[in-house]
């Protein structure tokens, strides 16, 4: 299970950092992945993190604005926001999965999702 949490409404280039917490299964062989959703439009990859080694992937979109991070201890991974934007308006979902990839598809388990608001 995945519960995200951190979403709301902010002004252009201010931060956020959002929350997953997983529990009820096993994660060190796991990918844990965020994507987003604006109205009107596909489910994007956002950011991802090996469990294990702690390795990460971005979409070019964010590099150099978010930062993806796992506390272990906590079974959380977080996504740190800066220089947010209004087109980074959207819903956004924690998924977790045994590969990584860029498609929705790859991931077997998803949150319900945090928005998060940007006001330019």
């Amino acid at each position: 299970r995945l519960v995200e949490s951190g979403g709301g409404l902010v002004q252009a280039g201010a931060s956020l950092r959002l929350s997953c917490l997983a529990s009820g299964g096993a994660f060190s062989s796991s990918v844990m992945a965020w994507f987003r959703q604006a109205p009107g439009k596909e489910r994007e990859f956002v950011a991802a993190i090996r469990w294990g080694t702690g390795r990460t992937y971005y979409a070019d979109s964010v590099k150099g604005r978010f930062t993806i991070s796992r506390e272990q201890a906590e079974n959380t991974v977080y996504l740190q926001m800066a220089g947010l934007k209004p087109e980074d308006t959207a819903l956004y979902y924690c998924a977790t999965g045994s590969s990584y990839g860029t498609h929705p598809t790859t991931y077997r388990h998803w949150g319900q999702g945090t928005q998060v608001t940007v006001s330019s």
